[in-house]
């Protein structure tokens, strides 16, 4: 049974300062909308670092991602744009038919290189630049999806020291991405999907929340 997240348990953890992590990047596929709006819907508003998403959408249309997105959270919401300093607390999409990359100084880097295992924006070179931009300060998510993209990203991250979160296959839509990432045998924590925003305040913020 999937527990919810009351406002007394969105509140500040004693010390949201001591974190080593400074970047959370999550990728999903068909069905991601509902389950990225499910973690981002139960994060604080004083979430303390960027938080990345790659989504795979149809590059022939606007995406509507963020407007959506933005309404389901506490914390701000944009797409991406080249050259952008990142900020704490953000969320930022990668545009329909762009990676989405980010540099050791906080920016965010948009391409048009190949499509990678047919997709683009790619799980896999967003994970691969975090892990070596940010090293084993950095957290990859991935959630409901098909295909097998992430699972060499995630080898990255792992490698560099990071952590890697998955969605478990009974909570997953669609489970081809979380099940590719569960192979390779390097996943931090499985979990169903209604405990992902609990681990990420846990790991980035440094404590577990407290009640008033």
């Amino acid at each position: 049974m999937e527990k919810s997240f009351s406002e007394s348990e969105q509140i500040n953890p004693k010390h949201p300062g001591d974190s080593k992590f400074r970047i959370v990047a999550i990728a999903c596929s068909a069905g991601g909308l509902q389950a990225v709006s499910k973690v981002i819907s139960a994060l604080p508003a004083n979430f303390p670092v960027p938080i990345v998403i790659v989504q795979h959408l149809d590059p022939k249309h606007r995406s509507m991602m963020a407007d959506i997105l933005s309404r389901r959270t506490k914390l701000q919401v944009k797409q991406a744009e080249q050259g952008e300093l990142m900020n704490p607390g953000t969320i930022y999409i990668a545009p329909p038919n762009y990676h989405l990359l980010v540099t050791s100084q906080g920016s965010v880097e948009l391409t048009q290189s190949e499509v990678i295992h047919f997709v683009r924006p790619s799980a896999d070179v967003l994970f691969e630049s975090v892990a070596n931009s940010y090293e084993s300060q950095a957290i990859a998510v991935i959630l409901t999806g098909t295909g097998v993209d992430g699972a060499v990203g995630v080898r990255e991250i792992k490698e560099k020291g990071g952590i890697v979160i998955v969605e478990d296959s009974e909570t997953s839509e669609f489970d081809g991405m979380p099940k590719a990432a569960i192979k390779t045998g390097i996943v931090d924590q499985v979990l169903p999907l209604s405990e992902i925003a609990r681990a990420l305040i846990t790991l980035v913020m440094g404590h577990k929340a407290d009640g008033e």
